[in-house]
């Protein structure tokens, strides 16, 4: 029985391996090694009985069946007997050789089996393997690849029979025609080779430790005879290939002599391989072993070789390596491992070839032997020991290559050499200068090509930093090289790009020689000359700006380059990978050689440097602040020193670098600084004058940069020298030089003047900064005779930069004035002149544009000059004013974030701006004063453009602020120009540009407080109405117009209750005017500020109203704007307070769809609360006395008629839309509430579908996007409308809200959505309107009797919600509606009757205490409705299971007890139903059965529950996400009446909502428990199982035989009984058929489970 069985299994898997599908196949022989795990004799013997009957089957399915045979076999193999080992060696044996022809695939899996099987059985393979091996005939190419991996996988059982192996394929070599063939004898000969060397290797774990190399020596000769003078001159590249493979290991074993005799054939023929093999790697792999074979036997033909085997392998290394291709890669190691064994027996020979390699110019000869170089420095350091002087002089050329693969591969070299004492010898300073140079490169001018192996990492410089700082760091042996050698880099400019890594080396180089000394200098100068190594390197620097000369005694850098070359490149301290900290860094650890007394100092102050620049970013660091900061340090320094002559030293060592940085104008000014800090140091006056002539005379005008440095190096002397600063200016200006100049420029005309004027701004920007930074006591004496005499000559020119050096300076020099204490007294004689040239400057100006700060300086300089003495003319004044706006009002603004610097520009400029009226005003501080300033800004606050609107009232809001703050009243006299400048500036709160609005607020606000101060209040006096002004800014944030206009009804009451009376006719005269105003915001807001005027005052105006009427009448005919017409709108409801039957039948006689005036006619209505009333009713008694709509075919044979609305209801409904919207109707609406929203809910519940009539919908279509139909006249929609508007004015805002954001409001106008819209709209009443619901309920139950089906579907859909929520019992409403729908249980409709259940069983969420109380009833209903017969669809029914779900928890258990098995049994054929919406249902309600009766389950159920565990379980796979839910909660459910702990818990486990199921590890759990506590039920889950064999989803038929499967896997044999096996496997054999791959593997897998039962 079980051999049968087992082989039936075997066959049926067997069977299936024809599966078209990879994945079925894959799982098919799985089950096959499961299958043979279990029972390893009967499978293997089964499926070699399968193999031997199926002779015909496919060689790639019987491919697939070896392949589990091997698995079996090596996971078993000590399980075997000799009999069943025996015949698996000759199936594997016979489908190895049954085909002649190579069928690689099937051959190599029979050859595994065999190499499985000889792991143990090794002595039965070889008989097999050697009868097929017989001498003189040609065996099966397997069998000879079998041996060959024999010999791999069982060294030590093989290698004993090498010997006579090797005796019987001797011969065969000589027979074998085909390269296929060749190539197999080759890979054997390889293999024993290798298996041979392990063996002699490891003797003393070999069972037989006698064998010798000699055993072999004359058998691998003969084969090499073979292999290396015949096949290797064969045209097959994999052949050849072969042949040198097998070279390699087999030369080890060649007898001494003969090797040494074959190798002058041996290496040339080898090498000649590389000419016909693209990949190399094999050839150089064998070399390699060659080699070692060679000179392991201490081989002299080497030498004879040598010079063809060195070009041959320097030719493999100078192959391109790319990084993507590993076998390139493992050339490249396998060619450097042969050059290695030559480096150690031969390595003068190997210098002699390579090193003359390195004068080559090829890049790839190059690059190649510094690779080699670098290689054998490394892995034949001791042999290179004595050569190291010759390999340094080698690399001469190679440093002067400038390609960068070349370089990278030098740095690479020199890194070796610095790791081996190379750089100690003699030549060692020119490989560090190298790799310092390489360190300097520019990263922009590094471009690698794409064929770079990787150009960020690999790049030259990274290297170079890399490998300098790791030598300086790693490498105790280089210190006393580097240091301080690396000093002499610090100066010379061509390494300024090295200075981080550099200042990082010797940082780390001078911490650890002060570790060693504390106390000693860390620079030892030496007093005699520069070295000739030095003056050869520094021979280089032909130009004096490509080094800087001022070394101290030697070549070392003094103390005062040092620090001035490391102060400087600190200016721009990210730069160079962050330049600035680690040349501060050096700096500070450099203290005691740069000057005794720094120490303490510095240890405080250069921290504090240091985490100012951690605290910024390159983009964030104030290069101003950063500069200053490092001239405090300069000026701090200076002073703990305190010496002149080491001050004197630093400032002649600055001014000999200044030329040197004219590449980098930044740290070329910021030197200029610290020279001018420097000599402000200085004591020694004739230094500074000789210092400040030589900076004068060799300054480089040209550079914008340049003269702003020099004008700051002359402001910062003057501070300490004022007398000699200026002296030295006057001195030049006379001078030769200067006149020389001008001379030699006079020779070319156009450049002089260019030239001349350059120089000049120089000349002027300095006197600037002399006046801007000296002492303010000692300017005043000197600012007209001695600084603005030079300035005046230079007024008179075109040149844009020195027309800003002018400004600059008179600016500065107007600034000191002002900021001297003596500045009240001073009498400035030339200040008229100055605003005069100041404004010629300003007017020159394009007025459009705004590119340079020439306006804004001299606005500046126009600000301080107003302020002095004399006054301006008033004339003159007007100039300045007008002349200004002029040249910045117009300004086109730049589009934000467009160019930052032209915004930044334009806001500077207005600032001065402001300054400038501001300063003009202090001089005029009276109404008129105020009244001219506004005057001017007039045009430009009625300006079209909102840009000059914006500028002209932010001007003028600073000038009433600075008005205000500076108002001193010394008699109560009146402002009497209040009422025109709030009428200017108050219409402006509506303006079109927020900004303009912010600001007109804030001028209204200034004029309050200053007409507060005129009546006599204090300056700190605080008005509550005035006040508030500022609480209504926010308003004026939104552009809604309005809440603009709300704000300025707002703005207009806080003015007419702070005007005075004798001023609001000039306030509203004005405002009148501004009715025209092109700003449609400003006209509005007129007209609400004019209203709300009239309102609070008009009680005022009784003599002035012909003058208004009159300009009202005049401004209502010159415009036909809709928002002013509005304001004669009163009429309507006078008219209706008398006839409102007549007004209401007049308007609903109006043209459908009504027009904007007929809507406003209608909202008219609504003014008064009891005329709305009225209307109201009047409209609902319309909407009521025709039908809803009439039915008419629109075509003869149309199936259902067509229903169209009537128009007089369809009339009233938007009737009512219209009154209702407006905010009067409100309190109407509340008296009518209950019959406004039943009729409305029942005309849109008869409405739905319903169509305009014919005529309407042509026009509805017409007008659908014009002005004339804002509202939409559909029916239905009209309806909905209108009920949204009436809950929006009865207070229901929640109501509206809550359906708008379910969506509800679009559910209502469709038919599939109606239910379910008015169930949310009950929600939402019970919810936010619940006080209300008695009246409407009442209304409601009226409409029972309603002819029209929908509308009782709408009501019970209503009151069926009503009873989901608790208000019912708040209410009392409770018994009177379950009374209502149990009326509505028999009614004709179907809905009705469903809608009925529903509301039935929502009382388990409104009154879960009272189900108790009416539990009999609502079961009794339930049932009924799982029993319904009359509806064709179920949904009755299914509606009952939704609702016995929801009661059972809570009613009583002796009610539910008689009705639960009838209930379990009706629910059942639900669970495999075709709608998911059924399953889902019943299987939930089953849960809820069980948790019904937890722990009183009697058997009858249980039985039930039993029945649906398998259902239950295999739907977890249903396709519908609820479906799958459901099962999970009735899973759950039934634990606990299983009465089985550890199943309980497993589905508590696996079964939480949320939580992703691992359905196989879950399934397999679940099995597990069952089969260990109820094996009983194996037969009924199997049989179960098995009806889902054919269920029509693809999931579940693929969870059917898993559960099979795992239950089979659980059981204990025993229970095999229960089951029809075949029965069983006829199914799963069925199911190997079936369309779906994965119904196909779960089958497969199951299949191979069912090897348990055999």
């Amino acid at each position: 029985m079980t051999e049968s069985y087992v082989k039936k299994l075997s066959t049926i898997l067997l069977d299936a391996v024809t599966d078209k599908d990879p994945l079925v196949q894959e799982q098919v022989c799985s089950a096959l090694c499961a299958l043979g795990d279990s029972q390893p004799e009967e499978a293997l013997r089964a499926w070699e009985e399968y193999l031997r009957q199926h002779g015909k089957l496919a060689h790639p399915y019987r491919t697939m069946i070896l392949r589990a045979m091997e698995v079996v076999v090596s996971n078993h193999i000590s399980e075997l007997d000799k009999d069943m080992a025996r015949a698996i060696i000759l199936l594997a044996s016979s489908e190895m050789t049954k085909a002649k022809e190579l069928v690689y695939d099937w051959q190599q899996a029979a050859s595994n089996v065999l190499v499985a099987v000889g792991k143990r059985f090794i002595g039965r393979v070889m008989e097999e393997m050697l009868s097929k091996f017989q001498p003189g005939i040609l065996p099966h190419c397997f069998v000879v690849q079998t041996l060959a991996n024999l010999s791999v996988s069982n060294v030590f059982g093989m290698v004993p029979f090498l010997t006579s192996i090797l005796n019987t394929m001797l011969p065969m070599l000589g027979m074998a025609k085909h390269d296929t063939m060749r190539v197999v004898f080759c890979c054997a000969l390889q293999h024993f080779s290798e298996s041979t060397l392990e063996y002699l290797a490891n003797l003393d774990q070999a069972p037989d430790p006698t064998v010798r190399k000699d055993a072999f020596a004359t058998d691998i000769f003969s084969a090499y005879h073979i292999l290396f003078h015949n096949w290797l001159q064969s045209r097959e590249a994999k052949l050849r290939l072969a042949v040198v493979e097998a070279l390699g290991p087999m030369s080890h074993l060649l007898p001494s002599e003969k090797l040494e005799e074959q190798l002058p054939k041996l290496l040339p023929g080898v090498l000649a391989l590389y000419r016909k093999h693209a990949e190399t790697f094999h050839v150089s792999k064998s070399l390699g072993q060659i080699l070692e074979a060679a000179v392991s036997v201490g081989s002299r033909t080497l030498e004879v070789q040598l010079d063809s085997l060195l070009a041959a392998l320097h030719a493999q290394v100078c192959v391109p390596v790319e990084s993507s291709s590993p076998v390139v890669m493992n050339n490249q190691k396998e060619v450097l491992r042969c050059f290695t064994v030559l480096a150690c027996c031969l390595p003068d020979r190997l210098l002699s070839f390579l090193l003359p390699k390195l004068d080559a110019s090829n890049e790839r000869t190059r690059v190649g032997t510094l690779q080699v170089l670098r290689h054998i420095i490394n892995s034949a350091a001791a042999q290179m020991e004595v050569k190291k002087p010759f390999i340094l002089s080698s690399l001469r050329l190679p440093l002067l290559d400038t390609n960068s693969k070349v370089k990278r591969a030098v740095v690479q070299v020199i890194s070796a050499m610095a790791h081996h004492g190379y750089l100690e010898q003699p030549g060692g300073e020119a490989m560090i200068e190298y790799i310092v140079q390489q360190c300097a490169l520019s990263p922009e001018t590094e471009r690698p090509g794409p064929d770079s192996e990787d150009p960020t990492a690999n790049s030259v410089r990274a290297i170079s930093i890399s490998t300098l700082y790791l030598v300086s760091t790693t490498v105790d042996r280089m210190s006393d090289v580097l240091w301080p050698y690396l000093l002499e880099f610090l100066t010379p400019l061509r390494f300024t790009g090295a200075l981080t890594p550099l200042c990082k080396s010797l940082v780390h180089l001078a911490q650890k020689r002060q570790e060693v000394g504390a106390d000693a200098l860390l620079i030892q100068y030496d007093d005699s000359k520069a070295s000739p190594r030095t003056a050869d390197r520094l021979g280089h620097c032909r130009q004096p700006s490509e080094c800087f000369h001022h070394l101290f005694p030697g070549t070392l850098p003094s103390p005062y380059a040092i620090t001035t070359r490391l102060l400087a490149v600190s200016s721009n301290p990210y730069l160079g990978d962050g330049r600035g900290v680690a040349s501060l860094r050096l700096l500070s650890v450099l203290h005691r050689d740069i000057h005794p007394l720094l120490g303490q100092r510095w240890a405080t102050t250069i921290p504090l440097l240091l985490d100012y620049l951690d605290e910024y970013t390159e983009e964030s660091l104030s290069q101003k602040e950063w500069e200053e900061k490092l001239l405090m340090f300069l000026r701090d320094t200076l002073t703990v020193v305190s010496d002149n002559t080491w001050t004197c030293q630093l400032s002649l060592e600055m001014c000999k670098q200044l030329p040197c940085y004219s590449e980098t104008p930044r740290e070329k000014n910021f030197l200029y600084k610290c020279i001018g800090t420097t000599l402000g140091a200085t004591l020694r006056k004739e230094v500074v004058r000789e210092h400040l002539q030589e900076l004068l005379e060799t300054a480089r005008y040209q550079e914008e940069a340049e003269r702003e440095g020099l004008a700051h190096c002359f402001g910062i002397c003057a501070i300490s020298h004022l007398d000699d600063t200026l002296a030295q200016l006057e001195d030049f200006v006379k001078s030769d030089v200067f006149r020389k100049s001008v001379g030699i420029f006079n020779i070319f005309k156009d450049r002089s003047e260019n030239e001349v004027d350059k120089v000049k701004s120089a000349l002027i920007l300095c006197y600037g900064h002399v006046a801007a930074q000296a002492p303010r006591e000692l300017v005043l004496a000197k600012v007209e005779s001695d600084i603005l005499r030079n300035v005046f000559q230079c007024f008179h020119t075109k040149d844009p930069a020195l027309k800003l050096c002018l400004v600059q300076t008179v600016c500065m020099a107007s600034q000191a004035i002002c900021s001297s204490a003596q500045a009240r007294s001073f009498h400035f004689s030339q200040k008229a002149e100055l605003v005069a040239q100041m404004m010629e400057f300003i007017r020159a100006e394009p007025p459009d544009s705004l590119r340079t700060p020439i306006r804004k300086k001299a606005m500046l300089a126009c600000t301080y000059l107003v302020s002095l003495e004399p006054a301006l003319e008033e004339q003159t004044q007007a100039d300045v004013i007008h002349g200004c706006l002029h040249s910045i009002m117009a300004v086109v603004p730049v589009p934000e974030g467009e160019d930052g610097h032209q915004e930044s520009l334009y806001l500077d400029t207005m600032h001065a701006l402001e300054d400038l009226l501001t300063s003009l005003l202090r001089r005029n501080m009276t109404p008129q004063g105020l009244q001219i300033m506004v005057e001017h800004l007039s045009p430009w606050i009625k300006s079209p453009r909102g840009h000059e609107r914006t500028r002209a009232l932010g001007l003028s809001a600073c000038l009433l602020r600075f008005f205000l703050e500076h108002l001193h009243i010394s008699a109560l006299v009146p402002f009497h120009n209040l009422g025109l400048l709030v009428g200017l500036f108050s219409p402006r709160c509506a303006d079109l540009w927020s900004a303009t609005r912010q600001e007109a607020v804030s001028c209204v606000y200034s004029l309050l407080y200053l007409q507060l101060g005129y009546e006599g209040f204090s300056r700190d006096y605080r008005d509550d109405v005035a006040e508030r002004l500022l609480t209504l800014k926010d308003g004026l944030m939104h552009p809604d117009p309005a809440i603009l206009l709300h704000t300025c009804h707002s703005i207009a009451q806080i003015i007419g209750k702070r005007l005075p009376p004798d001023q609001l006719i000039s306030l509203l005269l004005t405002m009148f005017e501004g009715l025209g105003d092109p700003d449609k915001n400003c006209s509005r807001a007129a007209t609400v500020m004019i209203n709300s005027l009239l309102k609070e005052r008009g009680n005022m105006l009784l003599e002035k109203v012909p003058e208004i009427v009159s300009v009202l009448r005049s401004k209502l005919q010159e415009t036909r704007e809709e928002y002013i017409l509005q304001a004669a709108q009163h009429s309507v409801y006078l008219l209706a307070s008398q006839h409102r039957t007549a007004v209401v039948s007049s308007l609903l006689g109006s043209p459908l769809p009504f027009d904007s005036h007929t809507c406003t006619l209608w909202r008219a209505l609504a003014v008064e609360p009891s005329l709305t009333t009225q209307v109201l009713g009047l409209l609902l008694e319309k909407m009521s006395r025709d039908v809803p709509f009439k039915e008419s075919r629109a075509f003869l044979l149309s199936c259902s008629p067509d229903r169209v609305a009537t128009l007089l209801p369809l009339a009233a409904t938007c009737a009512l839309r219209e009154v209702t919207s407006a905010p009067a109707s409100g309190s109407a609406v509340l008296e009518l509430y209950p019959q406004l929203f039943v009729a409305l809910l029942l005309r849109i519940s008869c409405t739905v579908g319903v169509q305009l009539p014919r005529n309407l919908q042509a026009k509805e279509k017409r007008s659908a996007g014009s002005a004339l139909a804002p509202r939409n006249l559909e029916p239905c929609s009209s309806a909905v409308d209108a009920l949204q508007t009436m809950l929006l004015r009865g207070g229901n805002e929640d109501v509206v809200q809550r359906m708008e954001r379910e969506g509800a409001w679009e559910l209502l106008r469709t038919s599939a959505g109606h239910e379910e819209g008015v169930a949310r709209l009950a929600s939402a009443m019970a919810k936010f309107a619940g006080p209300r619901l008695p009246l409407v309920m009442k209304e409601l139950v009226n409409s029972q009797s309603s002819v029209y089906e929908i509308q009782r579907v709408t009501s019970t859909a209503f009151l069926a919600e009503l009873l989901n929520s608790n208000v019912v019992n708040d209410l009392m409403l409770l018994e009177s509606l379950l009374d209502n729908l149990a009326a509505r249980q028999k009614d004709t409709c179907a809905s009705v009757r469903r809608l009925v259940l529903r509301g039935l069983a929502n009382i388990a969420s409104s009154s879960p205490d009272k189900v108790r109380a009416h539990g009999p009833q609502l079961l009794t209903a339930m049932i009924g409705g799982l029993d319904d017969g009359d509806d064709r669809h179920s949904l009755v029914a299914l509606e009952a299971m939704v609702g016995l779900a929801r009661l059972l928890d809570l009613v009583e258990p002796r009610d539910l007890r008689p009705v639960l098995l009838h209930v379990a049994i009706r629910i059942r054929p639900f669970f495999d139903s075709e709608k998911m919406e059924f399953r889902s249902a019943s299987i939930r309600l089953f849960g809820y059965l069980n948790k019904a009766c937890h722990g009183d389950c009697e058997d009858v159920f249980l039985e039930q529950v039993v029945g649906g565990l398998a259902p239950l379980l295999l739907h977890l796979r249903d396709p519908q996400a609820p479906v799958a839910g459901a099962c999970r909660f009735a899973l759950r459910m039934c634990g606990p009446n299983l009465e089985c702990e550890e199943l309980a818990a497993a589905f508590q486990k696996h079964l939480q909502e949320g939580w992703s199921l691992h359905f196989g590890e879950f399934l397999n759990t679940t099995c597990k428990h069952l089969m260990h506590h109820f094996p009983d039920l194996l037969g009924r889950l199997v049989s179960t199982s098995l009806f889902y064999f054919k269920s029509s989803w693809e999931d579940i038929r693929a969870a059917a035989p898993m559960l099979t499967g795992f239950l089979v896997l659980h059981v204990e044999p025993e229970h095999r009984l229960q089951v029809d096996l075949e029965q069983l496997t006829a199914a799963l054999q069925l199911l190997l058929k079936d369309p779906a791959p994965a119904v196909r593997m779960k089958a497969a897998e199951t299949l191979g489970r069912l090897v348990k039962f055999a």
